[in-house]
């Protein structure tokens, strides 16, 4: 394996916590741009805003990508070491430090320092994950490999699937009145109940519904008993806002209530809508209409998906970073890859530990020596791929 000579993993790492990105990612940018250009990679922005990076052997072996993202979410918390200090210590703490700028600083390393035998090694960040994902989006659209790797906080466990994840809007119409006389509108905030009701056996209804087309003739069963995907187990229908009304004194005509989808395959995005109205509309109080519809409807999501176990890069990765092999907590950007070729999630930090939230909480932190067990990990499995 060779060093590059000029990149510091824990000098990077520091720099990048230390530069703000929730707001904007250009500084973030530019950083990862001049340390490319640093050690001889020239990077190009595309018109999504990625920053891509390529090495290449010969055009006859596999392309592999490795993939993260510079925006953090807000607010910047400030970095420092755990014990107080600026430089001492494993763990460090910041805004980024694990989600995702330590699976960054890591992949960074790996992409500079394997020597590669064959085929292509591209790197490709992304400046939008934590919100519209149209950078993802583009790269889905521009970029084929035949393996991904997409660098989030994993604790260097390999992770092979995710749910999805997408927002939408359930309005409900009926008829404004003035309250003193309630019975000559058709109150949509009083709809509300039984659609909230009807959304908490959804799930429960096309498990049912599948069952029945499969030529199963099952009883209707508690939300409990809905079948799980085998790895990633139920989607999850949350009501997460609610609001209706315009005056005190008068019957509301519209209520719109949002709901966050964690979906599972093979449902996707594009077909949810309508199922979801489909099933509501059965419990809507006559005279009334209701519709759902998708928040941010031209950006892409992240759909749920699934890795098999034994592709060649799970098996390599899991084997060179001695990391289990089980989903991702939460939805990520290696969806919009998936489809195209193997794709695993992998990176130091965790989500969450013991203690409660890690990964965008004021407590965020990495062991910086996961971050250079990960680079490892990964520069070995480019090495033994490539």
């Amino acid at each position: 394996m060779a060093d590059a000579p000029t990149f510091d993993v824990d000098a990077f790492h520091r720099e990048a916590v230390e530069t703000p990105s929730h707001d904007s990612v250009d500084e973030m940018r530019d950083l990862l741009v001049d340390t490319l250009a640093a050690d001889g990679h020239e990077a190009t922005v595309d018109e999504a805003g990625n920053v891509l990076a390529s090495r290449e052997a010969d055009d006859e072996g596999p392309h592999l990508v490795l993939n993260t993202h510079i925006d953090t979410v807000p607010p910047h918390v400030p970095y420092e070491a755990a014990d107080g200090s600026s430089t001492a210590g494993d763990v460090v703490r910041g805004r980024g430090a694990c989600d995702a700028k330590g699976p960054l600083a890591a992949l960074l390393a790996a992409f500079l320092r394997a020597e590669l035998s064959t085929g292509r090694l591209t790197l490709a960040v992304t400046p939008d994950e934590e919100t519209h994902q149209t950078g993802a989006g583009h790269l889905e659209e521009t970029l084929s490999a035949d393996g991904y790797v997409v660098g989030e906080p994993t604790a260097l466990d390999v992770c092979t699937a995710a749910r999805g994840q997408f927002e939408g809007r359930v309005t409900i119409h009926g008829e404004s009145a003035h309250a003193s006389d309630p019975a000559d509108g058709a109150n949509a905030i009083r709809a509300a109940a039984p659609i909230m009701q009807a959304m908490e056996s959804y799930d429960e209804r096309e498990a049912l519904s599948a069952a029945e087309s499969d030529g199963e003739h099952t009883e209707p069963r508690d939300a409990a008993a809905t079948p799980a995907h085998e790895t990633l187990g139920r989607p999850t229908l949350t009501p997460s806002m609610i609001e209706g009304g315009e005056a005190p004194n008068q019957v509301p005509a519209e209520c719109t209530i949002t709901f966050d989808r964690r979906s599972v395959p093979p449902e996707t995005s594009d077909e949810f809508p309508e199922r979801l109205e489909a099933h509501l509309r059965q419990w809507l109080p006559d005279g009334m209409s209701l519709d759902v519809s998708l928040v941010r409807p031209d950006t892409p999501f992240p759909e749920a998906f699934e890795t098999d176990r034994e592709a060649t890069l799970v098996q390599t990765l899991a084997a060179e970073s001695d990391g289990a092999i089980r989903p991702f907590g939460a939805a990520t950007e290696a969806a919009h890859f998936a489809p195209d070729a193997p794709t695993v999630v992998f990176g130091p930090g965790v989500l969450a530990d013991e203690e409660g939230a890690v990964a965008h909480s004021d407590r965020e932190y990495v062991r910086r020596s996961e971050i250079h067990e990960a680079a490892r990990a990964v520069e070995a499995t480019v090495e033994r791929l490539l």
